[in-house]
């Protein structure tokens, strides 16, 4: 009894635990929709429509699927602005080359910054806010917002400048 193998659950002997898409290693043991909307680029729906195009069900684990699926999801991912119209992509009309990508994972951190920091050379209006830190995208800042010192009158402050004075 003791030379037998453990005894696996049913369903789980393929089941592989991290998916790698390009430097990102995705969740296998959650479904193919939230596994893909935890990596950087890719939303529920993007990831519905990813799932849609492959031909796999968005609610099975992606783990549980066949490698040819998988590698069929890994294909889609990467290629996915190549697949859907210009408007569902996150990087339309670039800045140095003018064409439509979807950047994921660490590509879509990089060109963030790189667009922030373009901005606040060339010292535009919204690089001139991520300068200062303050709102970049027209919020209200009279009331919220505040990085330093207190909202309002600070008692504490002035009870303890009174004791003080009074001390002497």
């Amino acid at each position: 009894m003791s030379e037998e193998e453990p005894q696996e659950p049913e369903g789980e002997e393929d089941l592989q635990y991290f998916v790698r898409i390009g430097q990102t290693d995705l969740d296998g043991t959650k479904t193919v929709e939230r596994s893909l909307s935890e990596m950087n680029g890719i939303g529920r729906r993007t990831a519905r429509i990813i799932a849609e195009e492959a031909g796999v069900d968005r609610t099975a684990t992606f783990g549980a699927l066949d490698q040819e699926q998988i590698d069929e999801v890994v294909e889609l991912v990467e290629n996915y602005a190549d697949e859907v119209p210009e408007w569902l992509t996150n990087r339309r009309r670039d800045f140095y080359t003018g064409g439509t990508t979807h950047e994921i994972g660490n590509d879509l951190q990089l060109t963030r910054q790189h667009d922030i920091n373009r901005m606040k050379m060339i010292d535009a209006y919204r690089g001139v806010r991520h300068k200062r830190g303050q709102k970049v995208r027209g919020q209200r800042t009279k009331s919220t917002g505040r990085s330093e010192g207190t909202i309002g009158v600070n008692v504490e402050e002035i009870r303890e400048e009174e004791e003080a004075e009074g001390g002497e």
